[in-house]
């Protein structure tokens, strides 16, 4: 059903397969439950040093870090061993539609706390990691608002998500944690029928119709990478997505195709496969 996968900036080559590195990703697996990590107490007691809105969980979300490692980002040195960063989710106010609120500056309005993420960085912490999925030193841990570890938190996501970020130090948003914009590559505009734009964490505005033996091409808008992984036991999965770069799938079967982001499962997406008349 699957043929052809292609990643990259628009106009590279198509990849005949998912490369090697990518199948040993998918194949990695951190167990969820109790680690070397601790609720991190006083966690909002740091710098708060970005915020986002993710429309596919509706949440708003903050990001805390200890003041030395805020100012060795800003320094542009390496994050300190024992930086603690955390990341306090919360429900976003919804309206009688189920529609997040926004505020004056078209941002979630934050209801009630739902959980908080610990990423620590401390020497020896990767060692029980997967050697395809670790992130140094960086471990991640998902908690209750109360401090229970979450049982059925997907660690593993944690892990292939800030992966491709090895030379930020695995952090999706080290240049917000520098003080600076966001990362500075161009996103893709979609400019035909069969091409998804990824923006917010939604793929595109609805349902896709393409042509058996045609392809359709999912262009990353957002700073977190993506991954489009076709539901079913033997679903094709791109690789990971960074901002700015576009992967391709072809379809050779017709049929309705649920796919969703291997990273973010909230993100779902449908192509309709129609047979060539």
């Amino acid at each position: 059903m699957f043929s052809t996968i292609k990643i990259g900036s628009r106009g590279l080559l198509a990849l005949a397969a998912t490369t090697a590195a990518a199948t040993v990703v998918a194949q990695a697996v951190v167990p969820s439950g109790p680690n070397k990590l601790v609720f991190p107490e006083g966690w909002n007691q740091g710098v708060m040093y970005a915020t986002v809105d993710r429309y596919d969980t509706k949440q708003y979300r903050e990001f805390y870090g200890p003041q030395a490692a805020v100012d060795a980002a800003r320094a542009g040195k390496e994050i300190p061993d024992g930086t603690v960063l955390t990341l306090a989710a919360y429900a976003a106010k919804l309206d009688d539609k189920g529609v997040p609120v926004k505020d004056a500056n078209g941002r979630f309005i934050k209801d009630k706390l739902v959980a908080v993420n610990s990423m620590p960085k401390k020497a020896g912490y990767g060692a029980d990691i997967p050697e395809a999925v670790r992130n140094g030193d960086w471990i991640y841990q998902s908690f209750s608002p109360g401090g229970e570890v979450n049982e059925k938190a997907n660690l593993t996501a944690c892990f292939q998500c800030h992966l491709p970020f090895a030379k930020d130090d695995y952090l999706t948003n080290l240049a917000k944690l520098q003080g600076k914009f966001p990362s500075n590559a161009m996103a893709c505009a979609p400019v035909a029928p069969n091409e998804v734009p990824i923006s917010n964490f939604v793929f595109g505005s609805g349902p896709v119709k393409v042509a058996a033996g045609e392809k359709v091409t999912w262009l990353n808008g957002d700073d977190s990478p993506h991954q489009v992984t076709i539901e079913g036991p033997n679903g094709a999965r791109t690789p990971l997505i960074l901002k700015g770069q576009a992967a391709t799938l072809q379809f050779d079967a017709a049929g309705n195709i649920a796919y969703r982001c291997g990273l973010h499962p909230g993100m779902k997406g449908t192509i309709e496969v129609v047979a060539k008349s």
